[in-house]
């Protein structure tokens, strides 16, 4: 812990005290949690920003489109709107927020929408002509108003909750035991040789109760790079220079990845969900065009590509969830939530 978030430790006493009775209130009913008549999954987590929230989303998206109509509801961090909305074909990415852009764009036959107000969203989800069936609630996992049937939370493999404080001297949102609300806990961003004696032992430190179930995840990049045009094999580009642009909370994952696959990389990392000015759009072709290689690409997340694509010729890279072991028991088990 760094000297300024040791002398911030008294105020996360104060903060965990709030959020401790906050807590209370709704586990006592004295604080309202709606109860819907459609299963509602929510996914979030403890910590701020860098879990894996989205991929874990569009990873339940692919398992139950198939058989029921799905909505998606977010609060649309750093959206320039508020109130309710639903993506459409003309809505743009500062509108909706990055990540609800990026569901709208993968998921045509999802309802996408955005509401601060998680309540008021799903009840305006239901008031569609053909309302859906499934609602899964985004960040949603301190938002208690809503009553989920199955509550997810994920925390990664670097960083789990249990070796981190609270807000403002660590990154939780609130205490380590908000995680006995969870049905679900997973361990996200494992590496792929994470092995089951390893994978024990932090099922030993996260010490889950009887009725909660824990997974392992692990990232699976795609083996090409993007655009709305085009695509291209890493295995076709690999040795090139890479100006890596990121505005996520967690990159280095993806800097690893590249760099075990030959490239070298020149990361430019702004912060989670950062707005791209004009001047940073200027100053990211200055230093792309001062590279001298022939063999260059200017490559970012899919989440930012969502607000880089049409100010930059930019390439991304699309990742996927994938468990490092009992994926089919997950998918049985929240097929059987739903159901």
């Amino acid at each position: 812990m760094g000297v300024l978030r040791k002398l911030l430790f008294p105020f996360s006493i104060l903060y965990d005290g709030v959020t401790f009775v906050r807590n209370k209130l709704f586990d006592a009913g004295i604080f309202h949690a709606t109860e819907f008549d459609i299963p509602v999954i929510v996914v979030g987590n403890l910590s701020v920003g860098g879990t894996g929230k989205t991929p874990q989303i569009e990873y339940l998206v692919r398992l139950l489109q198939k058989d029921y109509k799905v909505a998606v509801l977010s609060r649309g961090y750093k959206r320039k709107s508020t109130g309710f909305l639903l993506a459409h074909d003309a809505i743009k990415v500062e509108e909706l927020g990055d990540e609800p852009f990026q569901f709208y764009n993968k998921f045509k036959e999802v309802y996408v929408a955005v509401d601060e107000d998680r309540v008021h969203g799903i009840n305006q989800l239901k008031k569609l002509n053909n309302p859906p069936e499934i609602i899964l609630l985004d960040d949603a996992f301190q938002h208690r108003r809503v009553k989920g049937k199955v509550n997810i939370v994920l925390t990664p493999y670097y960083d789990l909750y249990v070796d981190d404080l609270v807000l403002p001297a660590g990154n939780l949102r609130e205490s380590r035991r908000g995680a006995n609300r969870a049905d679900i806990v997973i361990v996200t961003k494992c590496p792929n040789e994470l092995s089951k004696s390893e994978q024990e032992k932090i099922e030993r430190r996260l010490n889950l109760n009887s009725r909660q179930k824990l997974f392992f995840s692990t990232i699976k990049y795609s083996e090409d790079v993007k655009n709305t045009k085009d695509s291209l094999l890493l295995t076709d580009i690999e040795n090139s220079e890479v100006l890596l642009v990121t505005g996520i909370a967690k990159p280095k994952p993806l800097v690893s990845f590249l760099d075990n696959r030959g490239f070298s990389v020149t990361h430019l990392e702004y912060g989670d969900h950062h707005n791209f000015t004009e001047a940073e759009i200027v100053d990211i072709k200055t230093k792309f065009d001062a590279i001298e290689s022939e063999n260059k690409l200017l490559l970012t997340t899919e989440k930012d590509f969502m607000r880089l694509k049409n100010r930059l010729d930019i390439y991304y890279v699309e990742i996927e969830v994938a468990f490092l072991r009992d994926g089919k028991m997950f998918d049985e088990k929240i097929k059987s939530y739903v159901e």
